[in-house]
């Protein structure tokens, strides 16, 4: 690796996954993940069904600074010959962020270097660019436990938000249907598993939106007709399961693929010129394999690449932070004030968009 090579330090703790990562950038352009560390803490959770803040926040008080020096010796550099701190800075949990952002603070103000305070939204904007070289403009799908949007990414810091929920994420509407017919935390996994062995034909379940002009998305009345559907025939079976989460499953894939291709249209007209248009989906449920398979089937028909990150950089990770500060570094777009900067629980990566019927009264969902 060349010398002069630019070399980030990334940390991210928006959630329940501590992380640390060193990405670099050559002087031939290439990008290089140095190291990518990340401690999950799911068993921390599973007992509770879902993510606890106040235990988030203290097992990343506990991990990272550990996970930090792990990710620095992995890469096999000291803190003074690292160029930048990039930390999460929202949206998230506000304990994980606040113990992410602190450190990163001092580590910067330690070593001397920049501190780049970046949209959680915005790393997986642009992991696309680290993994695949990905040209501007492209649409971005994020399908996770809190983001359920259509991003059209111009350039970095410039994003147009096509689509988001009116209600329920993705992963959230999974992890709920979980909880319903009494699968263990984290849900989405769990469904996928048990509906392998389901009829997908057994339950007519809703396709919300589906017809419907508007691009965006909802998942609140699905997880309502699965919770109905379980009370009429419980006490559930095995078979009962298994055949709810495929019937789920199969109504989210449906209705991904009303509510994407609507989007892919709209980049078609708005640019016509684009040769090699793509569709980058990000965020836990990309690793859904009936979901992934009909976002393939949907990209191929319309003439779109479909791209997806390797699955450790769809998730929440710290490559994807330091990533996105080489981005900003390269384009110029440090915040000389960073260091005074507060992290956000909401910080919608789209900031012009208006709010949404269902949003809350604190702005558009993140």
């Amino acid at each position: 690796m060349q010398q002069d090579a630019v070399k980030v330090l990334g940390i991210e703790t928006s959630c329940d996954e501590t992380a640390a990562s060193v990405v670099a950038l050559g002087v031939d352009g290439c990008p290089e993940i140095l190291s990518s560390i990340v401690f999950s803490q799911i068993d921390e959770h599973a007992a509770f069904g879902g993510v606890v803040p106040e235990i988030a926040a203290r097992a990343h008080v506990e991990a990272l600074d550990s996970i930090v020096e792990t990710a620095l010796s992995e890469a096999d550099i000291g803190l003074a010959n690292i160029d930048a701190v990039a930390a999460t800075a929202g949206p998230g949990l506000i304990g994980g962020l606040i113990v992410g952002l602190m450190t990163a603070k001092a580590l910067a103000s330690a070593a001397g270097k920049p501190l780049i305070a970046v949209n959680h939204l915005e790393g997986h904007a642009l992991t696309a660019r680290l993994t695949d070289g990905l040209e501007f403009p492209y649409l971005l799908l994020l399908v996770s436990g809190g983001h359920t949007q259509i991003v059209l990414v111009r350039g970095v810091g410039s994003y147009e938000r096509w689509a988001t929920t009116i209600d329920d994420a993705l992963g959230e509407a999974f992890d709920k249907t979980a909880k319903l017919i009494g699968l263990p935390f984290p849900g989405g996994p769990n469904v996928e598993k048990v509906a392998q062995h389901g009829n997908p034909k057994r339950f007519a379940f809703p396709r919300p939106l589906k017809g419907e002009a508007r691009p965006d998305f909802s998942f609140s009345g699905l997880k309502t007709a699965v919770r109905q559907a379980a009370t009429a025939i419980a006490p559930l079976s095995e078979a009962d399961v298994a055949d709810i989460c495929a019937s789920f499953q199969t109504a989210i894939a449906d209705t991904l693929d009303d509510r994407v291709s609507r989007s892919l249209d709209r980049f078609r007209n708005e640019f016509p010129a684009a040769r090699d248009p793509a569709l980058v989906v990000a965020g836990g449920v990309a690793a859904n394999k009936e979901v992934r398979t009909t976002l393939e089937n949907l990209c191929r028909a319309r003439g779109f690449a479909f791209i997806a990150p390797p699955l450790e950089l769809c998730t929440d990770n710290a490559a994807m932070i330091a990533w996105a500060g080489i981005e900003r570094l390269r384009a110029g777009l440090v915040d000389d004030g960073a260091m005074q900067l507060a992290p956000r629980s909401r910080w919608p990566l789209d900031s012009v968009s208006d709010p949404l019927i269902g949003a809350g009264r604190r702005g558009p969902k993140a």
